[in-house]
């Protein structure tokens, strides 16, 4: 088994310890001092010292002595730990140094505080954090070490699944063949699970429940629904109905021929075909005389679209021109702006003098402050002269530049832009010409359309209007005899219908009841299928939860068997029958977080810590808190250091297991 040993802690400003050394030679202590006096802070330092943590898990607590308002009380010290571990028989020295970090800026006699510093060290050589965190981990993992040197820990900081995990990790869990295996009422479930485990197919076997108890409640108010639309047919017959219907449309059959045997009398319909050939004929005599006249007018009519068409041509490229122009002319405009511009530039540039008071002053050398050789002055002013006017000439020429080409586009723009318009006399003049074309073909064609022949004048015409009056007067006789007799008719045969209508709203009743009989049949077949498939659920639900039941007893068995004193409960009866996921530390009964004292919650840790340090092959220096409530620590194989609360002792006192007398020692205790 690997083995770490506490040999000696090393405090220096840590949470109120001035300097200490808890010096135990390798063997177990205990550390006695009144409340407040440091002996928590000596677990935290340890435990912050591998972790970076406080040894309530806590991250980020305050490591700085504090006064009353929480304000730190002085600044600019550093805050040490040091831990001396033998690790199997190997001597191995950690430590850590918190320190703030003072800067102090530029322009600025003061340092600022502008955070801290941590600084590690392994065997006294120095490292950065992920090589410290490296060292630590390789002697052991902060989980394992967490369980293995704090007796509350498993109980008070880890949550239920993380201690169920733990205990299942240390135990073994059961498979589920070797539950079913335990009895006999559980052998049916090999063949119903498959491939699945019992959580998922009991979560399938609620998931179906809860769909069929959702559908097992919607049947009965389907039924009902059903049953309240279902129409009253007690007093109708299927048979009668239908010979009643046949019977009518018979009859309706009937009065409709007798009907167009009416309206289709012999001499009525001799008179309408006399009609229409008169009618004919009309159309025959307009068409011959009218032929001629209509040609030409149709002809000239297309001639004046064909106009129409051209001077519309010409107007849309006129207006094209137009926008032309005035593109062109705001094009100009900006050009003689600009030449306008560049002009002015050109002559306040050619007004431009070298500026001579400027370089009066550089007599002095700007390095040094001393006076420079006359020679080198002059020279340097005949440069700047020099490059003055180089600078002049160059800027003149680039704005001549500019101006010529700016010139030549304005004349360019006007040149094309007098082209446009000289495009556009010759367009308003063929546009004038077009313009009277069209107005003497709508001339022509309004005095074509006067010259077209009226029908009405033709003799012929007239005698053919004359007759075709004739025989629809006739006709008009024949018809006011007959429309009694079809009105009578017409009448009969609603009738009729209206009485096939009600009778086939009667048979739609019947065939509604019976597919209505049909649903609700339908209905009540799902409910049995459905109740009897709820049914076999249930028996697959209490054999999952017999399953359980069967892995709870055998689980908590075999877990049990692992500690001497300490006693797991991993599942919990619920008021429905089902069982809660659990882990609740039991001793003698009594939970440990349901009125257990302080002295068996401690030893209870204590068993806990044996069973996982053979578990884990690892044994760690083990601190225990108030130990003052147990005056009997059960045995364990590691180092123990006990934290005693004594309210004679206001400095920490040393009591080492092996020694029959007490080793003071002086610790200075901010209060």
């Amino acid at each position: 088994m690997k083995q770490i040993i506490l040999q000696s802690l090393t405090l220096s400003n840590f949470k109120g310890l001035r300097d200490f050394a808890l010096e135990t030679y390798g063997g177990s202590v205990s550390i006695f001092g009144d409340n407040a006096t440091g002996k928590t802070t000596l677990f935290d330092a340890f435990v912050w010292l591998l972790f970076d943590k406080d040894s309530n898990n806590r991250k980020g607590f305050e490591i700085k002595e504090l006064d009353e308002a929480g304000l730190v009380v002085q600044h600019g010290l550093d805050h040490t730990v040091e831990a001396v571990l033998v690790v199997d028989g190997r001597r191995r020295t950690f430590k850590k140094v918190y320190a703030e970090k003072w800067t102090k800026k530029r322009g600025s006699a003061m340092a600022e505080f502008t955070g801290h510093n941590t600084s590690y060290f392994v065997d006294d050589v120095p490292k950065k954090l992920n090589e410290y965190k490296a060292e630590v981990d390789g002697l052991i993992s902060e989980d394992i070490f967490k369980l293995l040197t704090n007796p509350s820990y498993f109980n008070e900081q880890l949550k239920t699944d993380a201690r169920r995990k733990v205990l299942l990790d240390v135990c073994g869990n059961l498979t589920d063949a070797e539950v079913i295996a335990s009895n006999k009422e559980l052998t049916p479930l090999a063949d119903i699970l498959g491939d699945r485990s019992i959580a998922d197919h009991k979560k399938v076997v609620e998931a179906q429940r809860r769909e069929i108890n959702k559908e097992l409640e919607k049947i009965p108010v389907r039924i009902d629904e059903a049953r309240r639309t279902m129409p009253d047919v007690s007093d109708l017959d299927v048979e009668l109905l239908e010979e009643d219907i046949e019977t009518l449309r018979s009859r309706v059959d009937t009065k409709t021929a007798e009907l167009q045997r009416i309206q289709s009398g012999g001499e009525l319909s001799a008179k309408e075909i006399c009609l229409r050939e008169i009618n004919a004929a009309m159309t025959d005599i307009k068409h011959r005389i009218q032929a001629d006249s209509v040609q030409a007018v149709n002809d000239q009519r297309e001639r004046l679209l064909q106009v129409r068409g051209e001077a519309s041509d010409l107007q849309a490229r006129i207006t094209a021109g137009q926008r032309e122009v005035e593109q062109y002319k705001r094009q100009i405009a900006r050009a003689e702006s600009q030449v306008t511009r560049l002009r002015e530039e050109w002559d306040a540039a050619n007004g431009l003098e070298f500026p001579s008071h400027e370089h009066q002053h550089d007599t002095n050398c700007p390095t040094c402050g001393q006076a420079l050789p006359g020679d080198q002055v002059q020279a340097a002013r005949d440069k700047a002269l020099a490059d003055f006017n180089l600078d002049k000439s160059q800027r003149l020429e680039r704005i001549s530049a500019d101006g010529k080409a700016a010139a030549a586009e304005t004349r360019t723009l006007k040149n094309s832009m007098f082209k446009v318009e000289e495009g556009l006399t010759e367009f308003e003049q063929k546009l004038a010409e077009k313009q009277a074309e069209v107005s003497a073909a709508e001339a022509k064609l309004t005095d074509l359309q006067a010259a077209v022949a009226a029908p009405a004048e033709s003799l012929e015409y007239q005698a053919k209007q004359q007759e075709a009056a004739d025989v629809q007067a006739e006709i008009n006789k024949l018809r006011s005899s007959s429309a009694d007799a079809v009105t009578a008719v017409q009448s009969e045969i609603r009738v009729l219908r209206a009485q096939i209508a009600d009778s086939e709203a009667d048979k739609a009743k019947i065939d509604q009841a019976k597919a209505t009989e049909q649903r609700i049949d339908e209905l009540k077949a799902q409910e049995r299928k459905l109740a009897a498939e709820y049914e076999r659920l249930e028996h697959e639900l209490f054999l999952t939860e017999e399953f359980t039941r069967s892995k709870v007893s055998l689980l908590e068995s075999k877990i049990n068997s692992k500690f001497k004193y300490a006693r797991f409960r991993l599942f919990k009866p619920q008021l429905n029958g089902g069982l809660e996921d659990v882990c609740d530390t039991l001793y003698n009964g009594v939970p440990y977080e349901g009125g257990l004292n302080n002295a068996a919650r401690i030893n209870v840790g204590l068993d806990i810590i044996n069973t996982l340090s053979g578990h884990y092959g690892f044994s760690a220096p083990i601190f225990v808190d108030n130990a003052e409530a147990v005056t009997q620590l059960i045995d364990t194989n590691a180092q123990v250091i006990r934290l005693v609360v004594s309210e004679a002792d206001k400095k920490l006192r040393l009591e080492r297991d092996s020694d029959a007398d007490l080793i003071p020692v002086d610790v200075e205790v901010i209060a």
